[in-house]
């Protein structure tokens, strides 16, 4: 079970909600789409998502518990329109009927196995769904890894940040066509020590 102090990681997730919000833009949408946000966290794009499917349903997925019941509570007003999982992506996704597409921001780096993960994700697609993502990418953070690993700080745990070509293969692999990945440049500054410190407990959880 995965456990991320989610109030925390509320707080703090600003950079990750805007990054969110630019790979939904990507996702063309009639309204009427069942769609799996899959590392919903705390809901904050999922919001967005629920807003954008009047009469469709979203899927809020994440490992951890904490999360699913503030993005619970975020959601509430959407009623029966958004169901909740708690799942891990590296494993089968129980599902009992496929989806038109499936969104996520800043969560596949945390699987481990993208193998299994891309095989996972197409399982749930429909045929001709559709897969939008944003995740960390080859070089993320390596210089705050490196510095961490001098003092055997290990809290970023099994993080897998993969290369574009990687990942193509990869979904092409899982049965994916008309792929298309990239890296982009991203900085994000934390404005005091607090924020910082913040950060770190929010992803080690509580």
């Amino acid at each position: 079970m995965h456990r991320w102090d989610a109030s925390t990681y509320d707080r703090i997730s600003d950079p990750m909600a805007r990054w969110g919000a630019a790979v939904l833009d990507r996702l063309e949408l009639r309204g009427d789409e069942r769609v799996l946000d899959a590392g919903c966290g705390t809901g904050r794009v999922t919001e967005r998502l629920a807003e954008r499917l009047p009469t469709g349903q979203v899927v809020a997925l994440d490992a951890s518990p904490d999360m699913i019941a503030e993005a619970r509570r975020r959601l509430a007003r959407f009623g029966d329109r958004v169901r909740y999982l708690v799942a891990d992506l590296g494993r089968p996704i129980p599902l009992d009927q496929p989806v038109d597409a499936v969104l996520s921001t800043a969560t596949f780096h945390w699987v481990p196995d993208h193998d299994a993960l891309f095989r996972n994700v197409a399982a749930v697609l429909r045929p001709g769904g559709r897969l939008v993502a944003q995740c960390g990418g080859t070089g993320n953070i390596a210089s705050v890894q490196a510095a961490l690993a001098t003092i055997g700080d290990g809290w970023l745990g099994p993080a897998h940040f993969e290369t574009p070509e990687a990942t193509e293969a990869r979904l092409a692999a899982a049965g994916f066509v008309d792929i298309r990945c990239w890296l982009t440049e991203e900085s994000v500054g934390f404005a005091d020590r607090d924020t910082l410190r913040l950060n770190i407990v929010a992803r080690r959880g509580a």
